[in-house]
């Protein structure tokens, strides 16, 4: 089994396109979306659209799905993100807004194999940002691997013998090899908001067969992006951090 593994669209759906494009010749066999549809970018509706076509996906809620249905407050949420989640609200389309609303929370497991969250096992708001934060995500799972997102970084954290290492992923290719008797945490990183200062999208395919994860980084449309949200009239630092990675 091949696994598409991506997190935090946010509404990107240049990024979104670039990303099933680059799946189409990766021989997929399963989607799996870690939460974040929508969010800071301007095309909501297209993005909940395109992702309702793929088949089979396995698929969790993230804090900005919660924010935009109105299963959550905004009052964690900066002043630019709030605006976004308000924008958001005026410009879905109701079949799009239940979408959200009925998406489940995680973790997930999928296939009795793997589990997937968004910001951690323990809370899926809350980001796993450095070795304590995974020290204590690990004793929350039950299988030996999980997939995360929220954090926008790409990132592999590792348990030997009770020892937790962490890696952060820079470039625009990588991959490692599951070990037996080893756990994982590994964020593939944001396909529509990357944060690492890399502003191509990422993305990571799983190997059930090679026991293996390689990560990606996508070129996609950013000034298509950015103009849409100027035009929307959405807060034009959404816009320029794209080309940033920030």
């Amino acid at each position: 089994m091949r696994a598409l593994i991506f997190s935090d669209i946010h509404g990107n759906i240049e990024a979104l396109n670039a990303l099933l494009k680059f799946a189409q010749k990766r021989r997929i066999e399963r989607y799996i979306c870690l939460g974040d549809l929508v969010g800071y970018g301007a095309s909501p509706n297209e993005t909940i659209q395109k992702i309702r076509t793929l088949k089979p996906l396995s698929l969790i809620r993230g804090n900005h799905d919660k924010a935009v249905s109105g299963r959550d407050t905004i009052e964690t949420f900066n002043p630019i993100a709030a605006a976004a989640i308000h924008w958001t609200r005026d410009q879905i389309l109701k079949k799009n807004l239940d979408f959200l609303a009925h998406l489940p929370q995680g973790p997930q497991t999928v296939d009795n194999e793997f589990a997937i969250c968004h910001g951690s096992p323990f809370d899926e708001d809350y980001y796993i940002f450095g070795e304590f934060d995974a020290v204590e995500a690990f004793d929350y799972l039950n299988v030996p691997l999980a997939f995360f997102g929220h954090t926008h970084f790409p990132f592999v954290y590792t348990k030997r013998e009770g020892h937790v290492e962490e890696q952060f992923l820079e470039g625009s290719a990588n991959e490692i090899k599951l070990e037996k008797g080893t756990s994982y945490l590994i964020n593939p990183g944001s396909v529509g908001q990357p944060r690492d200062r890399n502003p191509l999208a990422a993305c990571a395919i799983y190997d059930r067969e090679l026991r293996q994860v390689k990560f990606y980084r996508l070129e996609y449309d950013i000034a298509e992006a950015q103009k849409k949200i100027l035009k929307a009239k959405l807060p034009s630092a959404l816009a320029e951090r794209l080309s940033l990675g920030i």
